[in-house]
């Protein structure tokens, strides 16, 4: 991309150079002897004072980045919906890996999980983390974060919310809690730590004056205290009123800023949860059902009662039809043992009141968007995505993330700022695109070792040739105690789902899973779909292999293997 600004500010650089260089080439201007001393020419210097003190007109960004977001939800949000109806909204986006931790080490560094090396959310072998903060600083995930590279092209940079899974303080040989780390990449760092998963009562990081991470605790208000206060201190709010401060702060400087900005919600509760608020999904008391009425409580553009499982795509669709598929020598074909043998455990009923409440987290996260909004100025990028997203009784496999179907990997991509012309784009984007994008908007180059493609240059010409396939990969582990994707109060099967890569297009969706989990040996089968309903939901890999959409999808998940980053970026193409 190569915005207005970027061009003026090269051309003021390239100026300042060459009259530079011109001074010291020329020398000073020669008086003839007797003559009165000549003036000095004061426009010279004057311009090139003014180039100098030139303010750097480069953007300010925002990420909204929120947590197992589904996109039926999207329609429930007033702001999010006025979002997209003002900028650019990409209908193929999705994530390089449906599960959170992957996902997000995915996104800060533009890399694929297999050049992160961040696998699954948990580290499992602490010698050989295959997960979680362990691997993600272990394999120098760290230094390629692209917050790095724009605070090397002059930006100031903030963090706030939901960083990597498993970043939490730790307990001294003195009792106490000690503080996670500080992350370089960072100027502002305000990073929730897990206990937010409930809503109440967690701690926050910042940076002393020293630039050294501190604990800030945000007790549980009391019971007895009234509905304002107790969401005073609900993560979401929190989470707020840190992106607010940064923007208040640094929105009048002259160095441009990023602000990530990673909401909890909605993602489900862990473990303790605040009393007598027994829902998986906490929303703020404000957006809560009363009592009595569980189709009440604010589900924002829509009434809770207006909320149906009409609206969960492909729900309750029976999975008898999608067991995988063998390939063999020949290109002959034979059925695969199923994968998907679990218990249906999620009802009808939980599954509504789970899909309102969701709806109802992601209210105070509507509000947020509207004040951060207000805050930044039309002339600030804001980008508003997920993690992943979430399936909630589809393909049968009760409720959860980590599949690569369009319930778990197509998230909402919309991005306002300048020049961005309204309207739907076509383009197919990944999560792993948006770090050089980033970069490219900054006018910072992209790193070689990144596996994404910048879709800048779409936000204002919208029908530019782009993407078309979008690739994930996943790698099964079997879940341990403490386990924080087990979703176990939609009857979550995370750890059910085999490792598999696939790979995404207009026609259809290829995926090879791995079937063997030793982690050792391989067992490949396939299951193709071709979204003749709008879901998974008849494989169609033993009738259609071996036609041209097919064959072209084979030829591109082969090519996608342990790809390095160039052959990456060139197989979406």
């Amino acid at each position: 991309m190569k915005p207005k600004w970027s061009a003026l500010l090269g051309a003021a650089l390239l100026a300042v150079v060459a009259l530079i260089a011109g001074l010291l080439v020329l020398g000073p201007k020669t008086v003839a002897a007797g003559s009165a001393a000549a003036e000095p020419s004061a426009a010279p210097v004057e311009e090139a004072a003014e180039l100098a003190a030139t303010t750097d007109e480069r953007p300010n960004m925002v990420l909204i980045l929120m947590d197992d977001f589904s996109l039926e939800l999207l329609r429930t949000m007033p702001e999010a919906t006025r979002m997209a109806a003002e900028g650019a909204t990409y209908q193929n986006s999705f994530v390089i890996d449906s599960l959170c931790c992957p996902s997000r080490a995915a996104l800060l560094t533009g890399q694929t999980p297999h050049h992160t090396k961040v696998l699954t959310n948990t580290q499992n072998d602490p010698e050989h983390p295959v997960g979680g903060w362990s691997a993600f600083q272990r394999y120098g995930n760290l230094e390629k974060q692209f917050s790095v590279g724009l605070q090397e092209a002059g930006y100031t940079t903030g963090f706030v919310g939901k960083y990597i899974n498993a970043y939490e303080a730790t307990i001294g040989a003195d009792g106490k809690r000690v503080p996670p780390p500080k992350v370089p990449g960072w100027d502002s760092w305000n990073a929730l730590l897990g206990g937010a998963y409930g809503g109440w009562g967690y701690q926050s990081t910042f940076l002393d004056d020293n630039d050294a991470v501190q604990l800030r605790n945000h007790p549980r208000p009391p019971t007895s205290a009234g509905p304002a206060v107790k969401d005073a201190g609900y993560a979401t709010n929190v989470t707020r009123d840190y992106a607010l401060a940064f923007i208040q702060e640094h929105r009048d400087d002259e160095e441009p800023y990023f602000l990530e900005i990673a909401a909890y919600g909605p993602h489900s509760r862990l473990g303790h949860h605040y009393p007598g608020l027994d829902t998986w999904f906490p929303p703020a008391f404000a957006d809560q059902a009363p009592a009595g009425d569980p189709a009440g409580g604010n589900c924002g553009r829509v009434a809770c009662a207006g909320l149906t499982l009409k609206d969960l795509v492909g729900y309750g669709d029976d999975r008898w039809d999608n067991a995988p598929t063998y390939l063999g020598r020949g290109g002959r074909t034979s059925q695969a043992p199923a994968w998907r043998t679990n218990k249906v455990s999620l009802t009808d009923e939980t599954a509504l009141s789970q899909y309102r409440d969701r709806a109802r987290m992601v209210q105070s996260i509507d509000r947020m968007i509207t004040q951060v909004r207000e805050a930044a100025g039309d002339d600030t990028y804001i980008v508003l995505t997920s993690d992943n997203g979430f399936h909630l009784g589809q393909h049968q496999l009760n409720g959860g993330k980590g599949a690569p179907y369009d319930s778990d990997t197509r998230v909402p991509m919309v991005v306002v700022g300048p020049d961005v012309v309204p309207g739907k784009r076509s383009q197919f984007v990944n999560n792993i695109d948006l770090a050089p994008t980033f970069l490219d908007i900054a006018g910072a180059p992209t790193p070689s070792y990144v596996s994404g493609s910048s879709f800048a240059e779409t936000l204002g010409r919208p029908r530019l040739p782009g993407g078309r396939y979008a690739f994930f990969e996943h790698t099964y582990a079997k879940s341990h105690p403490g386990e924080v994707d087990l979703d176990k109060g939609s009857g979550g099967t995370i750890d059910i789902i085999p490792s598999y890569i696939a790979v995404r297009g207009s026609q259809g969706l290829l995926v090879r899973f791995d079937l063997d989990k030793s982690w050792k040996g391989t067992d490949y089968a396939y299951e193709l779909y071709r979204y003749d309903r709008p879901w998974e939901d008849r494989n169609v890999f033993a009738e259609d292999h071996a036609k041209p959409y097919a064959r072209d999808l084979m030829r591109r998940l082969n090519a996608y293997e342990g790809c390095a980053p160039a052959v990456c970026r060139a197989l979406t193409r």
